[in-house]
């Protein structure tokens, strides 16, 4: 009989809350979180009702403003811009390391928040604190050579993220654009991370940062948060169909924009023997449920290798752990380490199960169906937003898991058996941000990664985002705008000399780093 388990003392969402209140209650008042604007945090907007995904209890909601209020906004942060641009960078590189320390100083806090909000394990919540830190403090060590000759933007820079890392993409986006010389605003995702981000923003303004962050619908705020002429930068990290209208709205506008949007990454097995190796890569893929952008959904796999692949790749998703993050069997217990808790919502958790049924309906072969009866949950607790482990072999080329990113646990294999077929399979989603290639030669991978259509391969082993002086783009659908990551994300929110081509996919040009 399985051990009953109870909620780690001093984790729950009522513990966090509090906490927000006493570190931060200019940001955070009584059941509810501000808007920052105009160096002010404002009671204002219309609050609405939020669960979280962990289990399903009511958790802050985001105060949504309306256009009026956002076009406010931007405008009090180009003339915050007017005068941080004109700080010398001495005076920046202090502020952003005082913003850095006070980070530190909470950073379980942070990353209890991520828990609740966004259903991340705790370890993978940790992390996502420590890689906004680390990686800013590598560019404050770094700035006064990436910033030499250059000169921030006419205006802010407006950020839109998706939900998944609201520390290690969005927050740390944010201070290195403010490090650059440029006003921050940001919009808090839709789906999670909005108290999160709150702290976050609250310890950096405390420092004399010119953050704006705003609640809202993309549809109310876009006008203003992309298209506003006060706007210097669109920075933009989403789904494609989002992605398409921002790139369309910048590029009308001649606006400089990095704008980071999914595509299917496909992992390629060929002419490979390491199976031992494969195997706890296998099982790491599965981090966080899949709900990244870096995640590998799509298995491309030699069909006369495939019995070899699926000993390896059976008993790694058997073993996967989902579960309550914040569930232990005894108080003075560990928080457990899972490998991913619910995804981010019930309704995602439900599309995923009809867009699995669908395809096996039409053809899928199911090889692998985890069960949630063997996770590690609270006694009666909701699980609606949880997802056991799925693997379809073949989905039919009318589902989206034939051709999209699904965001979540589920994953696809394809068999080729010839090279073509490979690169044909590994390139569906016409454009990928990342891509392995598992094959014993490495002449073959040398001949055969140029041809993949990501911005990043591997040789038998996965590719992420990347940190500190590592690049990050994507090819085909999966990126428009400025390439980023190292030199080029400061290079992307400054001006140098003229004429420059920053590298990148753009309207008029397309141009790789040299």
């Amino acid at each position: 009989m399985a051990p009953t388990l109870t909620l780690k003392p001093g984790t729950a969402w009522a513990d966090a809350w509090q906490r927000c209140l006493a570190v931060a209650p200019e940001a955070f008042q009584d059941d509810r979180v501000l808007n920052l604007w105009d160096g002010t945090w404002h009671r204002d907007g219309r609050a609405l009702p939020a669960t979280t995904p962990v289990d399903g209890t009511p958790i802050a909601g985001p105060p949504r403003l309306d256009a009026t209020t956002a076009h406010q906004a931007v405008r009090a942060s180009l003339d915050q811009h007017r005068g941080w641009r004109h700080i010398a960078l001495p005076e920046r590189r202090a502020r952003v390391t005082a913003t850095l320390d006070a980070l530190c100083e909470h950073r379980e806090l942070l990353a209890l928040l991520l828990v609740w909000e966004i259903g991340k394990p705790w370890r993978l919540a940790q992390a996502d604190v420590d890689r906004a830190i680390d990686g800013v403090r590598w560019y404050v060590d770094e700035i006064d050579r990436m910033a030499e000759g250059r000169t921030p933007l006419p205006g802010p820079v407006s950020n839109i993220a998706s939900w998944n890392y609201p520390m290690s993409v969005l927050a740390h986006a944010m201070l290195v654009q403010a490090l650059a010389g440029n006003a921050v605003i940001a919009k808090t995702p839709t789906d999670g991370g909005l108290a999160c981000l709150t702290l976050a923003c609250a310890l950096a303004a405390r420092e004399g940062i010119p953050v704006t962050l705003l609640s809202g619908s993309g549809g109310e705020l876009s006008e203003a948060l992309v298209r506003s002429p006060e706007i210097g930068c669109v920075s933009f990290v989403g789904g494609r169909d989002t992605g398409a209208r921002v790139a369309t709205a910048v590029a009308d506008l001649g606006k400089r924009h990095i704008l980071e949007q999914e595509g299917l990454n496909a992992w390629g097995i060929w002419n490979f023997t390491d199976w031992d190796a494969l195997a706890p890569l296998i099982r790491k893929a599965f981090d966080y449920g899949k709900q990244r952008c870096t995640a590998y959904p799509r298995f491309v796999v030699q069909r006369s290798s495939f019995d070899a692949f699926l000993s390896v790749y059976l008993p790694a998703v058997r073993a996967i752990r989902v579960g309550h993050p914040l569930a232990v069997e005894s108080p003075s217990d560990n928080l457990p380490d899972l490998d991913f808790g619910p995804l981010i919502n019930a309704a995602k958790a439900k599309e995923l199960a009809d867009q699995v049924s669908e395809a096996i309906d039409r053809g899928a072969v199911p090889l692998h169906r985890g069960d949630l009866a063997d996770g590690h949950f609270l006694p009666g607790q909701d699980l609606s937003a949880y997802a056991a482990p799925v693997t379809l072999l073949n989905p039919p080329s009318t589902s989206p898991l034939h051709h999209a990113e699904p965001f979540g646990p589920v994953d696809t294999l394809v068999l080729v058996d010839t090279e073509a077929e490979l690169l044909a399979a590994m390139n569906a989603s016409n454009g990928a941000l990342v891509a392995p290639l598992s094959c014993d030669d490495p002449e073959t991978y040398a001949r055969l990664a140029p041809q993949i259509r990501a911005f990043k391969t591997g040789h038998g082993k996965p590719r992420s985002r990347g940190d500190r002086d590592e690049l990050f783009g994507g090819f085909g659908a999966s990126w428009r705008g400025a390439f980023v990551g190292g030199d080029l994300l400061v290079h992307a929110v400054t001006e140098g000399p003229a004429p420059e081509r920053l590298p990148g996919n753009f309207p008029d040009y397309h141009l790789m780093p040299a």
